[in-house]
């Protein structure tokens, strides 16, 4: 099986990306090559524990990835009202870069989950929840970290 980093014309199973540098991959590349590296020694050392993945979170190219995406999912925006688009005229390098240094000094708190009522096809209604784009930026790095491919 075939996923978008390797070669079309190359080796079955070889990745292009592991012999390039790590200034020289793309940030889509550098997340992908981590989840690779995370997922060969889980499943080399089936008792290994992870305690420490809490650095990885905050990465600039963890975040940057994180960001795309969020904003190619197209979400509400949350309780704090702020939507993408204001996001991006803010700029989003500067936005990524303050959401990243609360994350690495630890001050970085999640903000409430807005709550609105959808309505279901019965006529009744169900809640969801809605999380601020700041926090959906967060859950969506952790994600990056311990999902599997």
């Amino acid at each position: 099986m075939r996923n978008k980093y390797q070669q079309k014309d190359g080796a079955e199973g070889e990745l292009p990306l592991f012999g390039k540098k790590k200034w020289e991959m793309s940030d889509a590349e550098r997340v992908f090559s981590l989840q690779c590296k995370l997922y060969q020694k889980a499943k080399q050392d089936k008792g290994y524990k992870f305690y420490v993945l809490y650095d990885k979170v905050f990465q600039k190219h963890m975040l940057s990835v994180a960001w795309k995406a969020v904003k190619a999912n197209q979400g509400s925006p949350g309780i704090d009202g702020i939507s993408i688009n204001d996001i991006e005229q803010g700029g989003v390098e500067n936005y990524l870069e303050e959401l990243g240094e609360e994350l690495r000094t630890k001050r970085y708190r999640a903000q409430a989950v807005k709550r609105v009522m959808i309505p279901k096809a019965n006529g009744g209604e169900r809640p969801l929840g809605i999380p601020t784009v700041r926090d959906r930026i967060v859950q969506t790095a952790c994600k990056l970290l311990v999902d599997k491919f």
